[in-house]
């Protein structure tokens, strides 16, 4: 019984309690996000250096140009050449991907095949929009998933799980345009509890306004991320109860409360997380479709609108700050299962 008891404490990076276990289980949690944050670099800089090669290569792939946009059909093949030459495509390609990469690294992201503006100019005001619509999303997901998966695990095979569990099967099959489309005809349109279309920026109408603009794509997006939280929270709890240290736990006869915030949440949590980690790009994709239909110019939208007029570089700027974003997102999701469960970097 003892030892089933003491088993959580054994775990990497933590100590047992005495006069020096205060700074070992500090520097063990330091060293633990350290080797973390030294991986997740790693795989950053070689992840950012693929794909950002990958993305100026379809440049040259796709056989487009500023004369595509900037000159007539009656562009003649000297006007073309001169304005290719002003943009510096007539030099290689590895040339000319240095020079991009080594803007990217100082924060210019190119001009405009279009307008000639700055692409970092254009994404700020845009960004600001698809953030605010993804990570509102991100929370009402967070919110409903963990809380409907921990009260699926709390009742195993009753009808309320059940319940829960037929409920996030059926939205986790439900595309995100399609409840949009539903939730305008409901809410905005019969309803008129929300606007159907538009966003006000948090500085002008304040926080009233900005959330009653973004809550209807909001939920648009956050059925999918609700469902998987959902179901990962119920498979990791229940498997977590089920493991000795929690009966070891229960035979000491500590509360409820405390077994399930220090032993069965810290270790059952893994799966969510690891699925959460994922989710944030595929609400940064789902953002497209979901703009289109609540009429937000955001990130998505002139991503696409980007790609249909052939502006290159813009269509660039767009998969460069979608990189970052993500691996940003997933490094904060695995320093926080770390501090929960010191034991799932193991391997790190």
């Amino acid at each position: 019984m003892t030892a089933l008891a003491s088993a959580p404490v054994q775990k990497p990076g933590t100590v047992t309690a005495n006069a020096a276990g205060r700074p070992l289980r500090a520097g063990a949690h330091l060293a633990t996000a350290g080797r973390l944050i030294g991986h997740t670099v790693i795989v950053f800089a070689t992840v950012f250096l693929f794909a950002t090669f990958i993305t100026f290569a379809l440049q040259g792939l796709s056989g487009l140009s500023p004369a595509h946009l900037q000159l007539s059909e009656s562009a003649t093949p000297e006007q073309i050449a001169a304005l290719e030459h002003e943009w510096g495509l007539d030099r290689p390609f590895i040339v000319q991907y240095l020079d991009w990469f080594g803007g990217i690294l100082q924060g210019d992201l190119g001009n405009s095949w279009f307008n000639g503006a700055p692409v970092g100019d254009l994404l700020v005001s845009r960004a600001a929009i698809s953030l605010s619509v993804a990570g509102l999303a991100l929370v009402i997901g967070i919110v409903f998933g963990f809380g409907l998966g921990v009260l699926a695990a709390a009742y195993p095979t009753s009808i309320l799980d059940r319940s829960i569990t037929g409920f996030t099967t059926v939205i986790s099959v439900m595309p995100s345009f399609v409840v949009g489309i539903a939730l305008v005809a409901i809410f905005a349109v019969t309803l008129g509890w929300f606007p159907s279309a538009g966003y006000i920026p948090l500085e002008q109408g304040g926080v009233g306004l900005w959330l009653w603009h973004l809550w209807l794509p909001a939920i648009a997006l956050s059925f999918d991320t609700i469902a998987d939280l959902a179901r990962q929270m119920r498979v990791g709890l229940i498997q977590s109860y089920r493991e000795n240290y929690v009966t070891g736990a229960q035979m000491r006869g500590l509360s409820a409360r405390r077994i399930f915030f220090v032993h069965a949440l810290r270790n059952g949590i893994g799966p969510a997380l690891t699925v959460l980690g994922m989710k944030f790009p595929a609400l940064l994709g789902g953002a497209v479709v979901t703009e289109a239909i609540f009429g937000l110019a955001g990130f998505g939208k002139f991503a696409a609108d980007s790609a249909n007029r052939g502006d290159v570089p813009a269509v660039q700027g767009v998969l460069v700050i979608a990189i970052v974003l993500v691996v940003v997102f997933n490094l904060i999701v695995n320093l926080v299962l770390v501090r929960l469960n010191p034991a799932s970097a193991r391997g790190v």
